[in-house]
């Protein structure tokens, strides 16, 4: 099916960008991607789009860009995202997540976009004070990620009201797994969470599994995650676009199953696919983790009909497992810049 005007996916050729390439190209939106690769990688699924080099920032491209293709529609996912880095270094997440997007947001007003769908993340509720947290639970965050991804939103809501600017906000849970037809998966330098980290355990790519805190108040006293497959992100991302440009109202979302299981659970899960021992070692807690993280998805359920296909963790993990045995993809795709 044919689309009016294309959707511009920033950071397009990262771990989560990539997978809402395919599920857009899927729907039949013709998609340009804007990265620079800095932390992200072309893929054969590239070769489908109008890939653009280059940063967010650069705000002459911008233009350019929503002009040259006729961008209708924005998914902004091009931010930085690792918790400890945005402590070493507050400074630079600051201008990436938020200076940067404040740039985009300025093109796209001035472009006149129909929707921008944005990617933030759980990390907004800091340490919530019940579980499964919902929308409308208080937002502290505990470092400059998760701050910057909630100042961020609070520019998007202002930008949205001055100017007419209908947009979804997706805060994301902990995402995990891989494209099921391996077109697409986590990066090999990219952010190493935790069923990342057991699956190179197993395959012998790290010694052991750290173990942070095992005397949480959970059921086998380790920290419990909603951990929710990248291919129903995706499809969470083509779902908000079809919302927004039949006329949906602004609407702050979590993205989640509302299940949650244990770094115990995940380690098994990871024995079971893989068929091989996960050797684990207990260390401290970590200042500011919280027990228990889990989302209440009601309303995404609700309001953009989401019905996600890969809500059991065996599968997220074997599908991870999948991509990562195929090694380092080639980045074999062809780099258009027009």
């Amino acid at each position: 099916m044919g689309r009016a005007g294309s959707v511009l996916v920033t950071g397009g050729a990262g771990y989560v960008g990539a997978h809402v390439v395919l599920a857009l190209r899927e729907a039949g939106w013709p998609v340009v991607v804007l990265d620079d690769l800095s932390t992200g990688r072309l893929l054969p699924l590239h070769r489908d789009c109008s890939v653009v080099l280059g940063g967010v920032g650069d705000r002459d491209l911008v233009r350019e860009t929503l002009a040259r293709y006729d961008v209708q529609a924005v998914v902004h996912l091009a931010a930085s995202i690792l918790v400890p880095e945005s402590v070493r270094h507050p400074l630079a997440y600051y201008r990436n997540d938020v200076a940067v997007g404040l740039a985009l947001l300025e093109a796209c007003v001035a472009h006149g976009v129909a929707a921008f769908v944005f990617s933030s993340t759980a990390a907004v509720y800091g340490v919530p004070e019940r579980s499964p947290v919902d929308e409308e639970a208080p937002t502290r965050p505990i470092n400059p990620y998760g701050w910057s991804k909630l100042m961020f939103e609070r520019v998007l809501r202002d930008a949205a009201a001055a100017h007419d600017l209908p947009f979804v906000i997706l805060r994301y849970f902990n995402v995990a797994g891989a494209d099921p037809e391996l077109r697409a998966g986590p990066l090999p330098d990219g952010p190493t969470h935790l069923v990342r980290v057991a699956l190179e355990a197993a395959l012998g790519l790290r010694p052991f599994v750290p173990v942070f805190g095992v005397d949480y108040p959970t059921r086998d006293g380790t920290c419990v995650r909603d951990y929710v497959h990248v291919s129903d992100v995706a499809t969470a991302h083509r779902l908000a676009l079809d919302y927004l440009l039949g006329g949906g109202a602004g609407a702050v979302l979590n993205c989640g199953y509302s299940r949650g299981h244990t770094v115990r659970e995940v380690v098994a899960a990871v024995e079971r696919v893989t068929g091989r021992s996960v050797p684990t070692r207990v260390a401290p807690r970590r200042p500011g983790d919280p027990p228990e993280v889990v989302a209440d998805a009601r309303r995404i359920r609700d309001v953009l009909g989401w019905e996600p296909r890969w809500t059991e963790l065996d599968a997220m993990v074997a599908h991870a497992f999948a991509w990562m045995r195929r090694g380092r993809p080639a980045e074999a795709a062809t780099r258009r810049a027009g």
